[in-house]
């Protein structure tokens, strides 16, 4: 049976060979293959720049799914996995130790908040999460106390796409209903945002107490559920509740985590400290996958003790791999070296002045900026390809969806190209508002 040929993607006509007999074959994230064209052939980044087959340069406004803090091809994170390419690029954790995971093990100890020292290595912000509510269910259970199996979250949140993870997403955002009755059904509730709903929680939080492991929630922002804000007391209520009720804490900072609040991580906003922090994404820079799930002192002492069902059976075959080891112990080293959080209140000071405009066009809800993301919020979205071919034609890659006109963009992100993807946010949304 011969493979279907997506269309021609009308921003590249003429698209190089390898793309035309690949095409037919690779399955895209996110997307109707039925209907999806070819998507745009990118040969090169640099900086803050994607360089397509034909010549064009597109400034990056999403970070690659937010993961490229430093841009791309930073010659420190190049050159040390450059290195370990040269000396060991894979070997199992199991029965091996290596020094680029045991160093950023004891990297991230002394970064992340409070007594976050314990560190369980993986490939995909999924499946920290995944390995996160594992660890919860399991600490319970290794002090005899049973039933206490389930999570709460919150409508408009987001964690992943893995059959655990999808359970602890809000099962109306639109990715993951299909999946209603195959997945474990968890307690949903709303953020605390107010007095009305801090009382709801409350009471929602006694009344499941008992069968509850762990709270797991977003800090600051709900990223995939729409670039939702709420306050650091959000998350101070969140970690009071916690403690009245002997339930985990839970904070998912692959999105937030590593400077895109304006914070290292966006916790220290509220002045708490989780219990177990999931960090992917800008991990490594943007340039290889690993993930991690740190556990304060207390969650990783209920897995000590003589009887090996007291451990943690959990190992992904890649873990702790030396490449992005070395690839994130860069990344941190740039972080501490260079002024990214500082870089990134820049962005946000330029991003308040410049997209303030967009409060006056019709049909734009919200303008909202935290950190390095800026948010232009539309009544709604009618044809978010129209969208992303006009950013392409001029000379920017954003990606809107849900309601959102948003970016990301690296830390490194000067003040004219930052303006250019600004300026392009500004002038698409008003054509849109006067189709």
């Amino acid at each position: 049976m011969t493979a279907r040929i997506p269309p021609l993607n009308p921003l590249f006509p003429s698209p190089p060979d390898w793309l035309l007999e690949g095409a037919a074959h690779l399955w895209l994230p996110y997307s109707q293959m039925q209907t999806t064209p070819m998507t745009l052939p990118a040969v090169k980044t640099e900086g803050v720049r994607i360089t397509l087959a034909d010549g064009r340069e597109l400034i990056d406004g999403i970070s690659s799914w937010w993961t490229a803090a430093h841009g791309y091809n930073h010659p420190r994170i190049r050159e040390a996995v450059s290195r370990q390419l040269d000396a060991m690029p894979h070997i199992m954790l199991g029965g091996f130790a290596h020094e680029p995971a045991m160093r950023l093990a004891k990297r991230l100890a002394d970064v992340t908040p409070g007594d976050l020292a314990h560190t369980f290595f993986s490939e995909s912000g999924s499946v920290s999460v995944e390995i996160a509510m594992k660890m919860a269910v399991q600490y319970w259970l290794n002090q005899g106390k049973h039933g206490k199996t389930r999570f709460i979250s919150f409508r408009g949140g987001y964690h992943g796409d893995t059959i655990g993870t999808m359970s602890v997403c809000d099962p109306e955002e639109g990715m993951h209903t299909l999946f209603k009755g195959a997945i474990p059904q968890q307690l949903l509730a709303d953020l605390p945002a107010d007095r009305e709903k801090e009382a709801a929680l409350e009471a929602f939080i006694a009344e499941h107490a008992h069968e509850t492991a762990a709270i797991v929630t977003e800090p600051l922002v709900q990223g995939a559920g729409g670039m939702v804000f709420h306050e650091p007391a959000v998350l101070a209520k969140l970690r009071a509740l916690c403690d009245a009720h002997d339930i985990l804490l839970i904070v998912d900072e692959i999105f937030t985590g590593f400077g895109r609040t304006g914070t290292l991580f966006a916790c220290e906003q509220a002045g708490i400290v989780p219990d177990i922090m999931t960090l992917s994404k800008a991990l490594t820079g943007g340039t290889l996958a690993l993930a991690s799930t740190t556990a304060r002192k207390h969650v990783f002492e209920a897995f000590l003790g003589e009887d090996p069902d007291k451990a943690l059976m959990h190992g992904p075959t890649y873990t702790g791999n030396p490449l992005a080891c070395a690839a994130a112990l860069a990344s941190l080293e740039l972080f501490e070296e260079e002024p990214r959080l500082e870089q990134a209140r820049a962005i946000a000071a330029q991003m308040e002045e410049e997209l303030a405009p967009a409060r006056e066009i019709s049909r734009v809800r919200d303008v909202r900026v935290l950190g390095a993301l800026g948010v232009i919020e539309v009544d709604k979205l009618d044809d978010v390809n129209w969208f992303k071919q006009r950013f392409v034609e001029e000379g920017v890659w954003i990606r809107p969806f849900r309601n959102i006109i948003y970016i990301t963009p690296p830390l490194v992100t000067g003040k004219e190209d930052l303006s250019r993807l600004t300026g392009a946010m500004l002038k698409v949304t008003r054509e849109w508002a006067t189709r």
